[in-house]
């Protein structure tokens, strides 16, 4: 069987490592381009490293020039500078050796001293280096910039030209000439910037944009020579538009235009020979990605042979399969059940994550990192992770859920002895109801449920623990007199402890021979078969403590209620259900029996953690001892009857949760010798995990409400995420909402508004799970609060109260999608994606705005449930 099962896996593996390999090949097919040629006519050349930035006087010396030039020099017949400032001023001087030409700019402002500087400076070396510049550009975009005027440029191109013998002319983007034809009466040729990226042209139209653009030009100004004196494509940044910056695509872009060129007989200086990292401060991300080399002066991408998008796609393939194959492993361990359409959709899911950590590691590796950059990276890259954790999580219970051959840990209720056979042994049971100012009457009811028990030999203990008004407690004491001897009340104030000091000063009082602990809340109404048909597990020395389902009798009594009982059912029916499976169910402080030596051995309820409940079951795995689930419903209690009470009921869980993690965290990792298996210490902390990942997520969501806004106010400077962080949270998103539609319509037969019900309300909690993680990491203790029942159905201004916080942060998401829509620019895809995870962590916000409002709505029919409800019990009279 062991055998089959490898064999099955492994085929399994193979099969999708193959197809992912394929995918990584076909995405990754290799285009014909037009060769490069032996020697382009002109590159821009700005010999600036990575750590230099020109406008912070930080200049290369004269070796890094040297060493620059000496670079092109073959390639490239002509270079063009910007400006003298610094060191660039030697670029003349020094590529005499290379005979190499240079066209010399001068940069202008609208400083007007630093101007007459620049221009008496660019004169000077132009004159000094008559056999090396051949032609002067005086200023680069300043009128595009607008910091100077077509007329002051004028002033300064008419001046140099009165002083120098070679041609001059001033550099802009073509609708700028277009704009300015008056410019044509005064330079001596053309020299024009077509860059059909930053207007958001596709790489497919690219080349009719020269085209037409140029010619344009020519129909403008007929008698004069055209320079295009800037063209090219960034290699990453921003998508604009259709234009989209990769390496691929400015190979393929320079290699259709040199071709072009060629035909055509255009002059060009290609933008540019080297990367250019102090650009991205006025220009954008993008800036920095413009160059044909990169800021370690190596060659970006082929100049002759086939361009292929990601050249080592074949590494990367092998690294994807690699990762997804190791993940398979750990999703696959201990699948005897798991049938092959499970095991089929875990490979699916490990490739899937192996491509997305492999592209998301390529593409960070690609970007140029200040360290800034490199913090902001890793605070992603934690998300990315835990993102990451919670998908195969999530993916593993779905198939565990949806896809087995069996359950391997299935227990119902015993059927009761026929005939002739031996009656089944029932042993002493002590079941204890805590208490805190409960009302009287709903007390009254779950009391009596417990009297109509089919079942002989049982106690019950009713402790009321720090009620200061005799009036609550004093007619649940009476009644309790009314139904002795099995029913006594304790009333102790004060009592510490809370819920946990309550049961341990009942386990103090349990009858000597009593076998059996049983709890249940004082709301509960349970089934007259709730001992006969469970105890009988005890049977088995092994099981330490047999729980039933949390249920409730109020999920019609109105809207609010209905989908707060669906997003019960979840979880006791999915997930409950797959953690028996590994005997690794969570114990719950109600329906629940515990075996009283065990209890006693494990050392009694927690009163320092106030999930009490759950610490019990944890600390019975680790004993050695089983757990046993029963999903068939044993007993009904209440819901909070506000949003506001079940925040705080979920609060406590995660609160709760946080606590024991910190407490049990060396049994759970391992590091100290329990009884706890793999698969015990997998499913409490995956189980978990979700909460986990809700806490990190509360900063990210204050983090992206900070980086909109600086999108907001600096759109030029500040650009969206990188994808390979934006699409993560998108796609668990969406993923989380599939598998719980499936589980719900297909495992749990529920119908689609119960299913959204569901999902609507467990999402409306995220805000209050995130809150509680955190302030349990940082804090030792919360103060117990009971979870109160019957209460009026609130107003819609108190439903609105109670959540004051989700609908402040929900507002501000939803102010920074707009704001950024309109300020995106031409950055439409990559500000849509940003928007679309703006909107995805709004969702949280906004679900609990309408989940609170719902509890002014009315009762909702309910439908395609796995039970019918039982009555519930009432009062002897």
């Amino acid at each position: 069987m062991k055998l089959q099962l490898s064999l099955t896996n492994l085929l399994v593996a193979a099969c999708f490592a193959l197809v992912t390999f394929a995918i990584w090949g076909l995405t990754n097919r290799p285009f014909q381009e037009p060769p490069w040629p032996t020697s382009v006519a002109g590159m821009s050349f700005s010999p600036i490293r990575q750590d230099q930035n020109p406008t912070k006087n930080r200049f290369p010396s004269n070796e890094e020039i040297d060493a620059d030039i000496a670079l092109l020099h073959g390639k490239v017949k002509s270079i063009r500078t910007y400006t003298v400032a610094g060191t660039l001023a030697n670029i003349p001087e020094l590529a005499k050796k290379y005979d190499m030409k240079v066209t010399l700019g001068a940069w202008l402002n609208s400083d007007l001293v630093e101007n007459e500087a620049e221009i008496k400076k660019v004169i000077a070396i132009a004159q000094a280096n008559p056999e090396t510049v051949d032609r002067v550009m005086i200023g680069n975009e300043a009128i595009f910039r607008t910091e100077l005027t077509a007329e002051e440029v004028i002033n300064y191109v008419d001046r140099v030209k009165s002083q120098l013998s070679i041609p001059v002319s001033t550099a802009e983007p073509w609708h700028v000439w277009i704009a300015n034809p008056e410019l044509g009466d005064h330079v001596d040729f053309v020299s024009v910037h077509l860059l059909p990226y930053w207007e958001g042209i596709g790489l497919q139209y690219a080349m009719d944009y020269i085209k037409n653009c140029y010619k344009i030009l020519t129909d403008t100004f007929p008698n004069a020579k055209i320079l295009i004196a800037e063209v090219g494509w960034p290699s990453n940044g921003r998508t604009r538009k259709l234009a989209i910056a990769s390496e691929a695509n400015e190979a393929i872009f320079l290699r259709r235009f040199l071709n072009l060129a060629q035909k055509e007989h255009y002059d060009y200086f290609i933008m540019e020979a080297f990367d250019q990292t102090w650009k991205a401060n006025s220009e954008g991300s993008v800036g920095a990605y413009w160059g044909v080399y990169n800021v370690f002066r190596t060659q970006k991408f082929e100049f002759t042979e086939p361009v292929v998008k990601i050249p080592h796609w074949r590494l990367l393939a092998a690294i994807s399969i690699t990762f997804a194959i190791i993940t398979l492993w750990l999703l696959l361990i201990d699948s005897s059940t798991l049938r092959s359409r499970g095991r089929s959709f875990l490979a699916a899911i490990a490739n899937g994550v192996g491509v997305g950590v492999v592209w998301a590691g390529y593409d960070y590796a690609n970007q140029y990192l200040s360290p800034m950059a490199v913090v902001v990276g890793i605070v992603l890259a934690i998300g990315y992770i835990g993102i990451t954790l919670v998908l195969l999580a999530e993916a593993h219970e779905m198939a565990e859920a949806s896809w087995t051959t069996r359950r391997r840990r299935l227990f119902t209720h015993v059927p009761a002895a026929v005939g002739n056979a031996p009656a089944i042994r029932q042993p002493k049971v002590s079941i204890h109801v805590p208490a805190y100012n409960e009302p009287a009457e709903m007390m009254k009811e779950t009391l009596a449920a417990l009297a109509r028990l089919d079942y002989e030999n049982f106690e019950v203990l009713v402790i009321d623990n720090n009620t200061k008004d005799p009036a609550v407690w004093q007619p649940v004491e009476a009644y309790c007199h009314e139904l002795k001897p099995r029913f006594r009340f304790f009333h102790v104030d004060p009592l510490q402890g809370y819920k946990a000091g309550a049961l341990n000063f009942a386990l103090e009082k349990t009858a000597d021979d009593a076998e059996i602990i049983a709890v249940i809340d004082s709301d509960y109404q349970v089934d007259p078969a709730w001992l006969k048909d469970l105890t009988p597990h005890f049977a088995n020395p092994k099981i330490g403590f047999v729980q039933a389902p949390q249920d409730y009798r109020d999920g019609d009594e109105n809207f609010f209620k209905t989908m707060c009982k669906a997003e019960y059912d979840g979880f006791f029916h999915i997930g409950m259900v797959t953690r028996n499976e590994r005997n690794a169910i969570i114990e719950h402080g109600t329906m629940t029996m515990i075996r009283a030596a065990v209890l006693k051995e494990v050392g009694g309820w927690a009163e320092w953690c106030i999930t009490e409940d759950a610490d019990l079951g944890l600390k019975i795995f680790e004993h050695g001892f089983e757990g046993a689930y029963v999903e068939e419903s044993y007993g009904k209690g209440l819901m909070p009857d506000t949003f506001l009470d079940y925040k705080k009921q979920r609060a406590r869980w995660a609160y709760g949760a946080v606590q024991i993690v910190k407490h049990h965290y060396r049994e759970l990792f391992g590091l100290t010798p329990t009884s706890l298996d793999r698969g015990q210490r997998y499913h409490f902390l995956a189980g978990w995990l979700p909460w986990l990942a809700d806490g990190i997520n509360l900063f990210y969501t204050l983090a992206a409400i900070f980086w909109s806004g600086a999108m907001i106010i600096d759109p030029i400077h500040v650009d969206p995420p990188l994808a390979f962080f934006m699409l993560p949270p998108i796609i668990l998103f969406v993923f989380k909402v599939v598998k719980l539609a499936y589980l719900y319509r297909f495992h749990m037969r529920t119908s689609m508004l119960l299913t959204m019900s569901a999902a609507l309300s467990g999402l409306a909690l995220s805000h209050t799970i995130s809150k509680a993680v955190l302030t349990g990491f940082i804090t030792k203790n919360l103060p117990f609060f009971r979870t109160p029942k019957c209460e009026d159905s609130p107003a819609v201004i108190r439903a609105l109260a109670a959540v004051t916080e989700e609908i402040v942060i929900a507002v501000t998401l939803w102010i920074g999608i707009i704001g950024i829509l309109i300020r995106g620019g031409e950055d439409s895809s990559s500000t849509t994606l940003w928007a679309c995870v703006l909107f995805i962590q709004s969702l949280p916000y906004l679900a609990a705005v309408l989940v609170s409002l719902s509890t002014t709505l009315p009762a909702l029919k309910r439908g395609g449930q796995k039970a019918e409800p039982l009555e519930p019990a009432s009062s002897p009279s």
